[in-house]
């Protein structure tokens, strides 16, 4: 992390070449919007119908979750008709949150729970904020590990680490995760502003590296695109040129999202990336799949992969 920080400070004063990074830039927002905007149409206008009557999600304190039907409620109890199972009768001592479920978290007659991983493509944040009381853990590859979690409804601090000490070293890398998140009344436009503060600790007089941020997203927790700009720092100094990050997420199933991720150093053609891949997130845990690529010649390499896996916790 604190190399690849160094490495954008030192390089982004090369000569920039217009032309070159517009096609590519061209080329990565044609690969991401082809995906995005599969979802994002209807996310941001028509819903499907959902059910007649009003739904209700009922998490227990076993971690049971029910859905169905009101049949009655009272001070001790609570029933649902939940179709397949029936009537369930569950006791108040027992009910750890009960809520509607909006209509259009209804697909085919299929409950679409909340996208459990909305605010985050495979490693960079959007503009939308970790809801208060959340948080997620997420590892990609064994040895990235970040831990982010919404301390109010428009702030959420998160920290990383890559454990090198499993190694025999004696410095070990971190990164602190500051973001400010504001949404407007529709929901349909989110800004963030944010920093990564990276360190070496047993490293000496090392100064750190990170990078300051602005990101603007569009769409909702199912369907988004964002576009950020943020300098690099190190040694001391900012960078001269902008890093810039264009990313999309779109919602293709109950649990199935298509996601890329794309980095762009105007002056520096040999750094700017693109990613693709999918992420299959259940309620409980997510896993994503996706290839990285430079936008230069790779010598016939179609893409690196990419696998994390992130478990969300809170309220």
């Amino acid at each position: 992390m604190t190399q690849f920080f160094v490495a954008s400070t030192t390089q982004l004063d090369s000569h920039f070449r217009p032309g070159r990074f517009a096609r590519r830039v061209g080329v990565a927002l044609l690969l991401m919007l082809g995906g995005v905007s599969l979802g994002l149409p209807g996310a941001l206008h028509a819903q499907e119908a959902g059910p007649q009557e009003p739904m209700y999600r009922v998490e227990t304190t076993g971690g049971e979750v029910v859905i169905g039907t009101l049949v009655s409620e009272g001070e001790g109890e609570v029933v649902l008709d939940a179709r397949e199972l029936g009537e369930v009768t569950i006791q108040r001592q027992n009910i750890e949150r009960m809520a509607e479920i909006p209509p259009g978290r209804f697909r085919n007659g299929a409950y679409w729970f909340q996208n459990p991983q909305s605010t985050r493509y495979f490693f960079a944040s959007n503009a939308i904020g970790i809801p208060q009381g959340q948080g997620y853990y997420q590892n990609t590859w064994v040895f990235l590990n970040n831990v982010n979690y919404g301390a109010t409804e428009n702030f959420s601090i998160g920290a990383g680490t890559v454990p090198v000490f499993l190694f025999g070293a004696e410095a070990l890398p971190i990164w602190i995760l500051p973001k400010v998140s504001i949404s407007t009344p529709r929901d349909n436009l989110h800004l963030a502003g944010g920093a990564v503060f990276g360190g070496v600790l047993g490293a000496g007089n090392s100064e750190g590296a990170g990078l300051l941020y602005g990101s603007a997203t569009l769409g909702n927790r199912d369907h988004n695109v964002t576009v950020g700009l943020g300098y690099g720092y190190a040694d001391g100094g900012f960078a001269s040129r902008p890093a810039i990050n264009v990313s999309g997420m779109t919602r293709v199933g109950q649990k199935t999202y298509l996601i890329t991720e794309n980095y762009f150093f105007p002056g520096v053609d040999d750094a700017n990336l693109i990613s693709l891949g999918v992420r299959w997130a259940p309620e409980n845990f997510a896993v994503d799949f996706g290839l990285v690529r430079p936008l230069t010649d790779a010598d016939g390499v179609i893409g690196l992969p990419w696998l994390g896996v992130t478990l969300p916790f809170g309220s």
